[in-house]
């Protein structure tokens, strides 16, 4: 285990792969931790790619400042982490509020990020008002009482019905309710319409056909706001299509690397 000690919180992370080939940097989605992409890293290449992933504050092993945070904030930890383990540019591949992540740092620093993979995302991800509601019902109950409403949001009939499915709903319920709540408050605060319909650099879209918390469309109307962008979308899956169809995620991150970004190990 490594953390990362930054100005404003201590990152935990942990890197996979080739320590001096392409930066690829993971970020999570709400609820999860870095654990999230243990079915991808095995089968990307193992070498010619660095493979870093993290847990955003307030999220896994990371610590938790004081809620609500900014997605100014979020940002800010990814860059000084970046630059603390000696990235100087890297393809980024956020789910969900990993890919506002991604939008806001890519917007901010050209030079860092070569390529995007907006995974289950959105530009404006819900509205301002489900969030506030949100971080009411879980003030007052706590995580667990949105738990089962989440995971159906997240995963389709037949994984929720699997043994696996107890895993990630105790991986939800134990995230910190101060990291969740402030996390949805960045999410309620965010439209990055503006500023994504700006990029310029390749962009992979991926949505899940049964993504109930990221629609199909609402992600394929965000990477088409970066012209030569590409959208791909995973058949029999939800908000978190690396998790229930690995194999079919990693090898349409492996043609991007190739066929956009001319990644040549891969």
């Amino acid at each position: 285990m490594k953390i990362a000690r930054l100005n404003s919180v201590d990152l935990h992370w942990r890197e996979d792969g080739d320590p001096d080939g392409m930066a690829v940097v993971f970020a999570n989605s709400l609820g999860t931790d870095l654990r999230l992409w243990d079915k991808i890293i095995p089968l990307l290449p193992a070498s010619g790619l660095r493979l870093i992933r993290f847990d955003k504050r307030g999220h896994g092993l990371s610590s938790c400042p004081q809620p609500p945070f900014s997605m100014e904030a979020l940002c800010e930890d990814v860059e000084e982490f970046l630059q603390q383990i000696g990235v100087t540019d890297c393809i980024f591949v956020g789910l969900s509020i990993g890919g506002c992540i991604g939008q806001l740092i890519t917007s901010r620093r050209r030079d860092l990020v070569k390529g995007l993979v907006l995974s289950n995302s959105a530009a404006k991800m819900g509205t301002t008002q489900m969030w506030e509601e949100r971080i009411e019902r879980i003030r007052t109950g706590g995580i667990e009482s949105m738990a089962d409403a989440i995971l159906e949001r997240w995963f389709g009939d037949t994984f929720r019905q699997s043994d696996d499915a107890i895993l990630w709903r105790n991986m939800l319920t134990r995230t910190p309710a101060d990291g969740y709540m402030g996390c949805s408050a960045a999410l309620a605060a965010s439209d990055l319409t503006a500023s994504t319909s700006k990029l310029s650099l390749p962009v992979l879209g991926i949505g899940g056909e049964n993504d109930l918390a990221s629609p199909p469309d609402v992600v394929r109307a965000t990477t088409e706001l970066v012209p030569g962008s590409r959208y791909v979308e995973i058949a029999a899956a939800g908000h978190l299509p690396c998790v229930e169809r690995p194999e079919i995620y990693a090898g349409h991150l492996m043609t991007f690397l190739k066929e956009d970004l001319h990644v040549g190990t891969v």
